[in-house]
């Protein structure tokens, strides 16, 4: 007994010990992420609005969304969002107010009991919230407005029946979703700013509801978002229809054009093309979140676990043929965009080449022009050198002719004129070798002052 009660004592002395290590500074934050929006707790009948704002001028206030969702709050008179905070979820008296702050918008998310009666009819009415005064705050934000009405029992059934008169015919989607409900709607815009689902629980189990409402949310902000591309991509692709013809018209005037004759032109307007193609990249950022939007539509649309109703597309299908499009057209853009700038990179450094084959060539010939000159000298040096020799011993033996005429008249008897053509030779031989020698010791100079030639 006394040794057990020994071995739980050092437990505990343990277990103290690692309980009072340290934590990271970032794991209350971290274990807290995956908390941080839980699902809406909806219980058929209910209504659902949902909006998404996205606010893309980089100019306007960076707390816009966290502004707006505390005058929201304070419409409504209930607790704002902490500064700094990215989600708020409040449920009181049948409301439940689901806010959320995104890398690039914020999605506020409301749920009511529904009214009864007619599916969608006078739903701002029946609406706990004014939201008409608040939505003219929003000043052209509410990028995607979404209302879902769910419904159960004799209701749904009857709305089932009379889905068309919510839903345009040819354009009426729908679904057996999450094996205990169905999907309905044409995901239009209607006359009051929003698009319809109506939502039928025939037998969803616990919370079911809540999860099927999210997701159809995400899905249907996710798709805007990623639509955002579409127009950049249409703008674009005018801009590099002519963008390409340039490049084309640019290349020909390369291929026709004798090298050097006008490539600092053609280099110049190569360059305007790729700041021009540059310049276009911009919308790179765009299409990379489009992509990413496009792979969340795509992951919820799964999460629906869909089977087919006869008559109508699934949501999968009707995305697969609407969305998919223009997810298509989005990534041949930035496709185009990336292989006209490699275009233009690769003729920028094909005229560089030709450029410096010509300055080679050019140098080239200059240096022959040199070498040539150079020789010249050479020979022309040669040919003084033979005249200095001659001049100088001509001096030199004017001089020693002086001499000698200077000893003759001293009286020595010999004859001036022969002494003084004997000393020709010797004179001319040494003025020789003298000069000779002068050149030597420049050239020798001259060598040693030259950088030696690395190994």
């Amino acid at each position: 007994m006394t040794q057990f009660a020994n071995q739980n004592w050092r437990y505990r002395q343990a277990l103290s010990c690692l309980t009072a290590a340290s934590d990271h500074p970032s794991r209350s934050e971290l274990a807290s992420e995956v908390h941080a929006r839980p699902f809406l707790q909806i219980a058929a009948p209910a209504r659902v609005t949902h909006l998404a704002l996205f606010d893309g001028q980089p100019a306007r206030d960076p707390n816009l969304h966290f502004q707006l969702a505390k005058d929201f709050c304070a419409a409504i008179d209930i607790a704002p969002p902490e500064l700094g905070a990215r989600h708020l979820s409040f449920s009181a008296d049948g409301l439940q107010v689901k806010w959320e702050r995104h890398t690039e918008f914020s999605t506020l998310t409301l749920v009511g009991a529904s009214g009864g009666g007619e599916p969608f009819a006078h739903w701002h009415e029946a609406s706990p919230v004014p939201m008409a005064e608040w939505h003219s705050r929003l000043s052209g934000l509410c990028l995607g407005a979404l209302q879902i009405e769910v419904l159960q029992g004799a209701a749904g059934q009857a709305a089932r029946a009379h889905r068309h008169d919510w839903f345009a015919a040819g354009s009426l989607v729908g679904s057996r979703v999450l094996g205990g409900g169905e999907v309905w709607c044409d995901w239009q815009v209607g006359k009051d700013g929003f698009s319809r689902i109506l939502v039928l629980d025939l037998d969803f189990r616990e919370n079911q509801v809540g999860r099927l409402v999210q997701r159809l949310a995400e899905i249907e902000t996710y798709r805007l978002m990623a639509l955002l591309a579409l127009p950049i991509a249409r703008d674009m692709l005018g801009k590099l229809e002519n963008l390409d013809a340039a490049l084309g018209h640019v290349m020909q005037r390369m291929t026709s054009e004798q090298a050097g004759g006008d490539d600092t032109d053609l280099l110049l307007n190569l360059t305007q093309l790729a700041g021009q193609v540059e310049a276009l990249s911009a919308g790179a950022n765009r299409f990379s979140a489009a992509k990413a939007y496009h792979q969340l539509v795509l992951a919820r649309i799964h999460e629906l676990r869909e089977e087919r109703i006869e008559g109508v597309p699934t949501i999968g299908e009707f995305m697969e043929r609407r969305l998919l499009p223009a997810m298509d057209t989005c990534r041949t853009v930035q496709q185009r965009q990336s292989d006209l700038a490699e275009r233009i990179s690769r003729a920028i450094d094909l005229l560089r080449t030709r450029v410096n084959l010509v300055q080679e060539r050019q140098i080239t010939e200059l240096l022959r022009g040199m070498n040539q000159t150079a020789s010249t000298q050479l020979k022309l040096q040669h040919a003084v050198e033979g005249l200095s020799v001659v001049a100088i011993s001509y001096y030199g033996i004017s001089l020693i002719g002086h001499v000698l005429e200077a000893l003759h008249d001293g009286g020595l008897h010999f004859n001036a004129r022969v002494v003084e053509a004997a000393l020709i030779p010797l004179i001319m031989g040494v003025t020789f070798l003298m000069i000779r020698g002068v050149r030597r010791r420049i050239v020798k100079t001259t060598d040693s002052k030259l950088p030696t030639p690395s190994s």
